[in-house]
């Protein structure tokens, strides 16, 4: 299992938020640049990376702190947050990002994740978010009625390889990741599951890796200090 540790980006600085809400905002550390390099210093090859800004304003805003960490760094950066049309994606790709996330369009417009799988392959991850099992979208503001498995479903169905799955009300909130939802969307499709959302000390990395995901996000535990990085990479190779 590999281990993402995450950076969430609003102006450019290094944020943490409470179940989504914007409000919350608290800066975590000056630097996304020094933040990553620890995480390279931690054992880290991954890094996942969120345009907060972008969520809301629906384009990428802080692109040039993605782009830095991907050039400066030995990490790989899979990175989401505003990202809407081919142009976007084609730009982080072509600026070193390794994988691009889909989230809200993956509800709202399933044909650019269609299109985006056709031209770019694995490279392309689909974020689903949920809050009580159905799909919350445009930066966790807007909520739906569908499912978050029915959506996972349709994904696999178009050729999407890899899914990032949080449960919102589980995010930023140190409470445990939501292990029967996640186990449920693991066996619903063939896709790679990565968890989001909860984690908070090494049981839970044990604890997710014998369910069998592809991979976990880790934040806020890194940030508080519940979870040593060194050591949970050392626990999944």
């Amino acid at each position: 299992m590999i281990i993402f540790p995450a950076i969430d980006i609003i102006e450019g600085k290094p944020v943490r938020l409470y179940k989504g809400d914007f409000s919350t905002a608290m800066r975590v550390a000056e630097s996304a640049l020094e933040t990553a390099e620890s995480f390279v210093h931690a054992g880290c090859e991954w890094i996942h990376m969120v345009d907060l800004d972008g969520s809301l304003k629906k384009k990428p805003v802080n692109a040039d702190t993605f782009i830095s960490v991907a050039k400066e760094t030995p990490l790989k950066v899979e990175l989401g947050g505003g990202i809407r049309s081919m142009k976007d994606i084609d730009f982080y790709i072509n600026n070193g990002i390794s994988r691009v996330i889909l989230g809200s369009v993956a509800l709202k417009n399933p044909a650019l994740v269609s299109e985006a799988v056709k031209e770019f392959g694995d490279l392309i991850v689909v974020g689903i978010d949920a809050k009580n099992g159905y799909v919350a979208t445009e930066g966790w503001t807007q909520s739906s009625n569908v499912y978050f498995t029915d959506l996972a479903k349709r994904m696999e169905n178009i050729g999407v390889k890899n899914i990032i799955f949080t449960d919102i009300s589980r995010d930023g909130t140190l409470s445990g990741p939501n292990s029967e939802q996640l186990r449920e969307i693991n066996d619903a499709v063939s896709c790679d599951i990565t968890a989001s959302g909860g984690v908070t000390d090494i049981n839970d990395i044990n604890n997710l890796r014998k369910i069998g995901l592809y991979a976990v996000i880790c934040g806020k535990s890194i940030y508080e200090g519940t979870l040593d990085l060194h050591d949970a990479v050392e626990a999944c190779k």
